[in-house]
């Protein structure tokens, strides 16, 4: 019985650890595939780690996630055992309700805190960056740091201060080297606790910081919105990182315990591993960082140009790229949503580009937030666009913005299941066909979603009547009742790509990236009509260097620039003889890299907040359906 029981405690002890481990394993294994897949192995290959080491941004996001762990982790250990031996000497009331104080943070949600943190900054006009990231992260690791050094203190003789003093030592010579020595382990680990929580916090982060810092989880939140292997290999270069440090500080003192002498010099350094690493770390970062600055003696020299696009919209070589030519230093800020753009625009926050999509753009014009650009410095480069994504009503005479990326809305389809002719004759309203039921996912896009509901019943997608809302809302109902539909984001692209359900409505950039990677796939544009959407390069009103955002637009779309990026992305590029190129080389056969032009049916979103309201409304109410089904 009791070998039984040992045994069953083993077991669960392995399937606890396999529970913990395997996932961290997948993503080490993943991070060595050579294709961009998430899910299957394809092949071995070190492209990825590659790729992570050329983008600066994935690197400076590492070097700040670890700058601010260990910065935050020294201070908060110092204050938070300051706080904890203060305690000790103080009432019984004083320490009741400090004690409540530190618990307060510990259980509040992180939203919370991070909104609050948030608001403060704001309050008080701070401006949110590194400072404001580090104050942040000090002040959520004191609570962790005091919860582990006050139980040490408490168990002291509290007599111990007074005779160290009597024996002529100073009240900071007492704490120092009689009381610290003796709560160490308390300290230790609070310090740890601290570094890791530090290192794991994503919420609170997001909300303090600005100015284009970013940690990683910040980073990998991000880049995870689309197929980037990179996002596994930092992943990975970061766990090993930690398993390191882990060793340094675990392992190494208990393995030269064992076989060198202690001496008192020994047992100072065996007290403090954590500060050491943490020194050696901050040199590395130090370094590091130094030999990421510009080249001042550029025309842009020591001047920063403030980006803010969508996420994984830009070839990250590129950009670096443009740095070392301009001098300048690029900091980019990314957006899950038109949006959730505009509320900071309209707040007031600055950008000297922005890439939105054509009818916030339009938005953006008529309320007086962009200004018009500098039509001669750019001229040889409008000369480079196609002329039919020229001249669109969200800005007719191109007065405001430049075409950054354009395409449509389509319909990615399994050859072996889905038929074209099948398509043909049923267009949008495939995703009503009971024969592909379980089989479908639809992007999580309210206006395309209704687009395609309103292209089937034969209106337009730009419709602002209430009854042909309702109806596209009837027709999703529908749909959801009897179809099984998946509602979903990105992850349609790494989905579909392993051929997991039949059809899929996926934009044609994502499209092109899932054809790319399985030949079964097929994309059709209904004969209905669907979206043509142009993303643009406009420049807000308040924007602080307009000359370096007008020379990143005429680089961005240079030619040589514009292969990489479009390649890299996997949307059709603006420039002509970009596209020609590409559609007869990178995605020779591809039906979704160049989309239509010139289809009668065939609509460009415009803006209208009306119709705008009720189908977010009409969405969110399909959503509930979908779950309800």
């Amino acid at each position: 019985m009791k070998k039984e029981k040992r045994y069953f405690g083993r077991l669960l002890m392995i399937l606890a650890l396999i529970f913990f481990y395997l996932p961290i394993v997948f993503m080490m294994v993943i991070s060595f595939n050579s294709s961009k897949s998430l899910t299957s192995f394809t092949g071995f290959s070190l492209k990825w780690y590659q790729a992570m080491l050329k983008n600066h941004s994935m690197m400076e996001s590492l070097y700040v996630t670890i700058l601010v762990a260990v910065l935050a982790t020294i201070i908060s250990t110092v204050i938070g055992t300051m706080t904890a031996i203060g305690l000790s000497q103080s009432t019984k009331r004083v320490r009741r309700y400090v004690s409540v104080v530190n618990d307060f943070p510990l259980m509040n949600p992180d939203i919370v805190t991070a909104i609050g943190l948030m608001l403060l900054f704001i309050t008080l006009n701070i401006t949110k960056g590194f400072g404001t990231l580090l104050l942040a992260h000090i002040a959520f690791c004191i609570p962790y740091v005091i919860l582990s050094v006050l139980p040490r203190v408490r168990a002291l003789d509290p007599n111990l201060a007074d005779a160290a003093m009597d024996l002529g030592a100073t009240p900071f010579r007492a704490i120092l080297q009689v009381i610290v020595p003796e709560i160490m382990p308390g300290i230790v680990s609070g310090s740890l606790i601290a570094f890791t929580m530090s290192i794991d916090d994503f919420i609170i982060s997001y909300f303090v910081t600005g100015g284009g810092v970013k940690n990683l989880s910040i980073m990998v939140y991000t880049m995870s919105k689309r197929v980037n292997p990179s996002v596994n290999a930092i992943s990975t270069v970061f766990v090993l990182l930690i398993t390191i440090i882990l060793i340094l500080v675990n392992v190494v003192p208990a393995i030269r315990s064992k076989h060198v002498k202690a001496t008192t010099e020994l047992k100072k350094k065996k007290k403090w591993p954590v500060f050491v690493v943490a020194g050696l770390i901050v040199a590395v970062i130090i370094g590091s960082v130094a030999g990421l600055k510009s080249n001042s003696t550029a025309k842009f020299g020591g001047q920063t140009l403030h980006i803010y696009m969508p996420s994984e919209y830009i070839d990250e070589d590129t950009v670096a790229e443009f740095e070392d030519t301009t001098g300048a230093k690029v900091i980019m800020d990314n957006f899950d949503s038109n949006e959730q753009m505009y509320i900071k625009v309209a707040n007031g926050e600055k950008y000297d580009l922005l890439i939105p999509s054509d009818y916030m753009i339009q938005r953006l014009i008529s309320e007086n937030m962009l200004q018009k650009l500098d039509q001669k410095a750019l001229k040889k480069t409008f000369n480079t666009i196609n002329p039919l994504i020229l001249h669109q009503s969200y800005d007719q005479d191109n007065a405001y913005s430049i075409p950054y990326f354009w395409g449509s809305v389509g319909i990615v389809y399994d050859k072996r299941k889905v038929t074209l002719d099948e398509l043909d004759r049923e267009g949008f309203a495939i995703f009503k066909d009971t024969k592909f039921k379980g089989q479908v996912y639809v992007y999580d896009s309210e206006r395309d979603s209704f687009m395609m509901a309103l292209k089937s019943l034969g209106y337009s997608m730009n419709t602002t009547n209430e009854a042909e809302l309702q109806q596209a809302y009837n027709w999703w109902v529908e749909v959801m009742k009897t179809m099984d539909t998946e509602i979903v984001t990105d992850e349609i692209i790494d989905n579909m790509a392993q051929a997991r359900k039949a059809l899929g409505l996926v934009y044609s950039g994502d499209a092109a990236s899932i054809l790319s990677t399985n030949k079964n796939m097929g994309f059709y544009m209904p004969k209905e009509g669907t979206n043509i959407w142009t993303d643009a390069m406009v420049i807000p009103k308040n924007a602080s260097n307009v000359p370096l955002a007008t020379e990143f637009m005429k680089y961005i779309l240079s030619k040589k620039v514009a292969i990489l990026n479009s390649e890299y992305v996997g949307y059709t590029s603006p420039v002509k003889a970009v596209e020609d190129q590409l559609a007869k080389t990178t995605f020779k056969g591809n039906a979704a890299y160049t989309p239509r032009l010139g289809y009668a049916k065939d609509e460009v979103f415009g803006y209208n907040d009306k119709s705008r309201k009720i189908i977010a409304d009409l969405w969110s109410r399909v959503k509930v359906a979908a779950s309800n089904a």
